[in-house]
């Protein structure tokens, strides 16, 4: 029986790292089937699920440049590890159970459809789980600005962005055993102090748009469902 969450329409911003579990590289096939089953009680508990995924454990764009390749060729490859990334995904959802749509912001007709606004909103309408895969579609754009932008087209109630962290921190919680988590954070606030929530484009549209972000451990069992239940769980970053 569907609970009462807070959160109706749900954007989730995966990291690629994420799916890499404790190794160095790739997707851990434990790691992905947990999640997927996390993501399906998510969805058992009548939200509409949409995830932006990053590329991160395959190739990032900064990558590539910091060895000398052109910005625009690394991010499309970049963009390309999402893809790769979200077959992955959709793959493991499916095997257990679940009706997904990839959906890609480059032309990729033989693996995913193409991004149509209207399609996707209905899509989510039907009660399937959406992947967007390739960022906008663009380089010099990050995951993280796909991620604020799909959720303001799909009008959805907020951006659950998933970390291997629990929170929004001081200072990096991996290296300084002092960081203190904040439970709320203003727009403002996350960009002045230039803490890592998102990318400056990517907090600025939130802001711009009253969309709230929920920053949260992914990694952790429970999590996601308190989350969209509007639990108190990690970091929630909103303006005012």
């Amino acid at each position: 029986m569907p609970s009462e969450n807070k959160y109706k329409r749900v954007l989730l911003k995966l990291s690629g790292e994420v799916l890499m579990g404790d190794g160095a590289y790739g997707i851990e096939p434990d790691t992905i089937n947990r999640l997927a089953a996390e993501l399906i009680e998510v969805t058992a508990s009548g939200v509409e699920l949409s995830i932006v995924i990053g590329g991160g454990n395959i190739f990032r764009g900064n990558m590539g440049t910091a060895s000398g390749m052109d910005r625009a060729s690394a991010d499309y490859m970049g963009m390309m590890a999402t893809v790769m990334n979200a077959i992955g995904l959709q793959d493991a959802l499916e095997r257990q159970g679940a009706d997904v749509r990839v959906i890609s912001a480059l032309y990729i007709k033989e693996v995913a459809e193409p991004y149509i606004r209207r399609r996707a909103v209905r899509h989510l309408e039907k009660g399937r789980i959406l992947i967007f895969a390739a960022g906008t579609g663009n380089p010099y754009f990050t995951t993280d600005t796909a991620a604020s932008l799909r959720a303001m087209e799909i009008q959805a109630d907020v951006v659950l962005k998933g970390t291997k962290v629990s929170g929004v921190f001081t200072a990096d919680p991996m290296k300084d055993p002092d960081a203190v988590r904040y439970d709320t954070l203003t727009f403002t606030e996350a960009l002045t102090k230039q803490l890592g929530v998102m990318d400056a484009t990517a907090l600025s549209l939130c802001r711009d748009n009253d969309m709230p972000i929920v920053v949260f451990d992914v990694t952790k069992s429970g999590e996601m469902l308190k989350a969209v239940a509007g639990e108190a769980v990690g970091t929630l970053v909103k303006e005012g």
